[in-house]
């Protein structure tokens, strides 16, 4: 089976980081190779150094949107979690890849400040930390992304069977039945916007 990557990107506290983990987890179980990227470890053990900046951002999504390209022609499934906050050096991803599926994960500010543990959005909000993504720095959502999973409203299992349904679809991994099962109403969105965007097989 050929590789490929799939690319969660969100504001901070949407649930990429969980997600990832459960993808992994389900793909694995289905007999595939699978690597997580995770935005954190990425900076601690590949982007050690670099800032905040959008040229030390981009420099960031670069060096994963690489490590994924090596990992997809391997034959392997890539999960990148980062928040790649913008569109142009996401596209720059996109055209990297063979094999390339985005999922956005959608949030609004409102909640995420709400669960925020740590507190950085309130301390974001008032000041304390500049450069903050979605708050003092830009965020621009993906236009065209494959997958849309809106996890203030859905639970991770809800957005993990949409992600695995939807790479089912695509024609990127085997259909199992009774497998990540949506509901009428997630399946007819889902081969929505996958036709809309121009994926066939859905």
């Amino acid at each position: 089976m050929e590789g490929f990557t799939i690319w969660l990107t969100g504001l901070s506290g949407a649930g990429k980081s969980t997600l990832g983990l459960e993808l992994e987890r389900v793909l694995v179980e289905r007999g595939l190779n699978v690597e997580l990227l995770d935005g954190d470890e990425v900076r601690t053990n590949l982007s050690k150094g670099l800032g905040f900046s959008k040229e030390d951002r981009d420099i960031n999504i670069r060096r994963i949107g690489y490590v994924c390209k090596l990992l997809s022609r391997n034959g392997v499934v890539a999960i990148a979690a980062a928040i790649s906050p913008y569109q142009e050096v996401r596209r720059e991803v996109r055209e990297m890849i063979d094999h390339f599926v985005e999922v956005y994960m959608e949030c609004p500010i409102e909640v995420l400040t709400e669960r925020d543990p740590k507190g950085l959005y309130k301390k974001a909000l008032s000041g304390e930390i500049a450069n903050f993504t979605g708050i003092s720095d830009p965020y621009e959502p993906p236009e065209q992304a494959e997958i849309v999973c809106d996890t203030d409203k859905e639970s991770v299992q809800e957005s993990t069977a949409k992600v695995v349904r939807s790479l089912e679809l695509m024609g990127y991994i085997p259909t199992e039945e009774g497998k990540a099962v949506l509901s009428p109403e997630r399946e007819v969105t889902v081969r929505d916007r996958l036709e809309k965007l121009g994926y066939r097989k859905a």
